[in-house]
């Protein structure tokens, strides 16, 4: 603590998805609150969890723990060892002390919002929480999206609806989701200016979702890389335009703030980047021979463990914005075929042909493989034997069976402009710090810890990352 001398308080602007080449370089010059933080403070690119996806990566920020050690692999996990039993993961599988559990031990208020598995509200927490995107629904009465409870009544009085997301549905109107996106901002913001003129808070950590959806919903637009992208189109500035919004509502809040008292965060789980299309990691392995059906597929058929032959399939994948494969081992899957003294030497010849797949140019499409046990201090829960990175993030696993080729433009990608970037960024300003500039080399992992130092909270032993100005 001597770097930062007395504990002040914290404010965390999470943006999720938000992207660093964006806000640090292409449009810097039109982000006011952002140029005057990078001014007083540190900055830079942040390598994100693996996989870099909203869920874990939050909660491996805000945990300080990789994905493993979490027992978190994605929106959707394998449940156990069945092949047909999967869960989405909620608050309900975050079993390790997040930032606002640890200042609850030490008797310090938080306020959070909006922070992605927070919903369902598990355990009080001293202070407030409003829920994040996973709470089904904000109008239903019998869903408790604040704590304390009675919070939720001055929320609604407030703005009305209360917003945790937009809907994104495929070929939906894009002024609709646009228009969304910007009311669901503006009514998140509102609520925290609202809570930290109100209540009591050493440490305020909000996220908002909108920077997700604008990426995915809109970056054809904006990107002439895009395969859809036609130059002149009337959303080629929705992007840009929605950046300099939230940046003038992050320098809204600030004005209510006393900067001489309290360190300011902007951060984001991950970036973002071009969508070029799908792999369809099943059919892949169909035509590999590792996954055997029952019979042979239609036409955009969707992959479903009862059309599998299990007893001769050696692996089968999860889609999503990256891989995910499970190895059908003997012993461990209820029906595996692979001996265990053959799975190393297995796992290895699947990583050396998904790392030789071509693109539909022919050249290698450069995809990626984590090994989990690897990569991570512990596999807790149901981890997947391999993470697929496909073209550099610049592709997404596909679910879909049947087509002539194993890339797709017109599946569940279609609705989807843009993909993760593995680099995400962070920015902090703290009164007691000189100015820093760039420093790039920070990790998800290096959040919590630095933010618990500024608060003058012991950093627990078991935390993976490092206090950035230690």
């Amino acid at each position: 603590m001597s770097s930062v001398g007395r504990p002040c308080k914290v404010a965390v602007f999470g943006l999720d998805c938000f992207e660093p080449s964006l806000c640090f370089e292409r449009w810097i010059d039109d982000l006011p609150a952002l140029r005057g933080l990078m001014r007083r403070g540190t900055w830079g690119r942040m390598t994100s969890s693996m996989p870099p996806v909203t869920v874990p990566a939050w909660s491996c920020m805000t945990a300080g723990k990789d994905p493993g050690t979490l027992g978190i692999y994605g929106f959707r996990d394998r449940k156990d060892r069945s092949y047909d039993q999967w869960v989405i993961c909620t608050s309900l599988r975050v079993r390790e002390p997040r930032l606002w559990d640890i200042l609850t031990r030490h008797d310090r208020d938080s306020l959070v919002i909006g922070v992605p598995e927070t919903y369902p509200i598990t355990k009080p927490i001293r202070g407030c929480m409003i829920t994040s995107f996973l709470t089904p629904s904000t109008t239903e009465a019998a869903v408790q999206y604040t704590y304390p409870p009675e919070l939720r009544r001055e929320i609604e009085q407030l703005v009305g609806e209360y917003l945790v997301d937009v809907p994104m549905p495929r070929g939906g109107d894009r002024k609709t989701i646009l228009d969304g996106i910007y009311l669901m901002t503006e009514r998140r913001f509102e609520v925290v200016r609202r809570l930290m003129r109100t209540k009591p808070w050493d440490l305020m950590f909000m996220v908002e979702m909108g920077t997700d959806r604008i990426h995915h919903g809109f970056w054809s637009f904006m990107d002439p890389a895009h395969r859809n992208h036609q130059p002149g189109n009337a959303f080629e500035r929705a992007i840009y335009d929605y950046y300099v919004y939230v940046d003038g509502q992050i320098g809204k809040t600030l004005e209510q703030l006393d900067l001489s008292t309290t360190a300011v965060w902007v951060v984001s789980d991950h970036g973002a980047r071009v969508l070029h299309g799908g792999v369809l990691l099943n059919e892949w392995l169909r035509r590999e021979g590792d996954l055997v059906l029952k019979s042979p597929p239609g036409p955009k058929q969707k992959f479903d463990v009862k059309d599998v032959d299990w007893a001769r399939t050696r692996a089968f994948a999860s889609p999503g914005y990256y891989g995910q494969i499970f190895i059908n081992l003997k012993g461990r899957e209820p029906q595996g075929v692979v001996d265990p003294a053959e799975y190393d030497r297995y796992r290895e010849d699947v990583v050396r042909r998904l790392e030789a797949m071509p693109g539909p140019d022919g050249r290698p499409l450069g995809n990626v493989c984590h090994r989990p046990d690897r990569i991570y201090r512990a596999c807790n829960n149901v981890a997947p034997d391999l993470i697929v990175i496909l073209g550099r993030l610049g592709w997404r696993a596909s679910g879909w069976f049947g087509n002539d080729s194993i890339y797709i433009y017109d599946d569940d990608a279609a609705a989807e402009d843009a993909n993760h970037a593995q680099e995400g960024m962070y920015l902090f300003s703290h009164p007691a710090i000189p100015p820093g500039g760039q420093v790039d080399g920070a990790t998800i992992y290096d959040v919590a810890p630095t933010i618990l130092c500024e608060l003058g909270v012991p950093v627990p032993a078991d935390m993976q990352g490092r206090a950035l100005h230690a």
